[in-house]
């Protein structure tokens, strides 16, 4: 039999329903419903901060940011590959997004697929309560997919319940995606090229260094290929300043690069992706 496709509980993972404004499995433990819709499966004893993941000023500034489209050339490459992968399907496909962030791309994932005539059905997972919470009010009542404040570390998602996963520039953790997807299941990582942004930080550091691009072999998938996306976008004001706030730049720079961020009135710079497509092995 296949394991549904819902939340699982953190505590004994079990399947979680929705019970009003609660999720509950069947050994009765429950967690309740924000009034945004996100759930909370954060336990008490795994979170390593009080609130862990991004703060609600990055969450903010990144939503400000995606808003305007900057980052929609990526994301259409990576639906349109979704799409790809299961158009032809009848059946129901479960897809996860797994750090899914304010659910900017998961929106467009599920508006993709649905657009294709596939029946989906997604779940996003994502530490920062904050980001939960504006994912989850990106989607009506009704809609097929739920969010959820979670560890992709410990992911609250049954054993090979998942079609396809996606991961944008949020942590890999290969044991729990390989544990969540079925065998042959798909996983697509977004993750910024060497030059990435690379005149934001020209600007920013007396030393600009390029992004580290990880080797695309990943133990346990077979690599399928690999899709670039580069452009340029032009920046002005808040532009610039939302841009800055949601990279993790923004923490690890002094408060002299920082000053020189501010000052910053227009900005062009490269915008460098690579879409990794893998499949389960098995």
């Amino acid at each position: 039999m296949e394991p549904p496709f819902a939340f699982t509980c953190p505590v004994c993972g079990n399947p979680l329903t929705r019970q009003g404004s609660s999720f509950t499995c069947p050994k009765g433990h429950a967690f309740d419903r924000a009034k945004s819709g996100y759930v909370n499966l954060l336990l008490p004893g795994s979170k390593h901060a009080k609130l862990p993941g991004d703060n609600r000023q990055m969450v903010s500034a990144r939503r400000a940011f995606l808003e305007k489209g900057f980052y929609r050339p990526m994301a259409d490459e990576l639906s349109r590959e979704v799409v790809s992968a299961f158009g032809a399907e009848s059946r129901e496909i479960h897809l996860l997004d797994a750090g899914c962030g304010e659910g900017y791309y998961t929106r467009i994932l599920y508006d993709g697929l649905q657009k294709a005539g596939v029946d989906v059905s997604i779940l996003g997972v994502d530490i920062s309560k904050f980001a939960a919470e504006k994912a989850a009010k990106r989607f009506a009542e009704g809609e097929k997919a739920s969010v959820a404040a979670a560890s992709v570390f410990h992911l609250p998602v049954a054993d090979g319940s998942c079609d396809g996963l996606t991961t944008l520039f949020a942590p890999f953790c290969r044991e729990e995606f390989l544990r969540v997807l079925k065998p042959g299941g798909w996983m697509w990582e977004v993750i910024p090229g060497a030059r990435h942004l690379w005149q934001l930080k020209a600007a920013i550091y007396d030393r600009p260094y390029l992004n580290e691009v990880q080797d695309y072999p990943v133990e346990g998938f077979s690599f399928v290929g690999s899709t670039p996306v580069e452009g340029k976008i032009s920046l002005h004001g808040d532009e610039i300043e939302a841009l800055f706030q949601m990279t993790p730049y923004y923490y690890k720079t002094s408060a002299e690069g920082q000053a020189r961020a501010a000052a910053l009135t227009e900005l062009e710079t490269e915008t460098v992706f690579e879409i990794l497509c893998y499949r389960k092995e098995g």
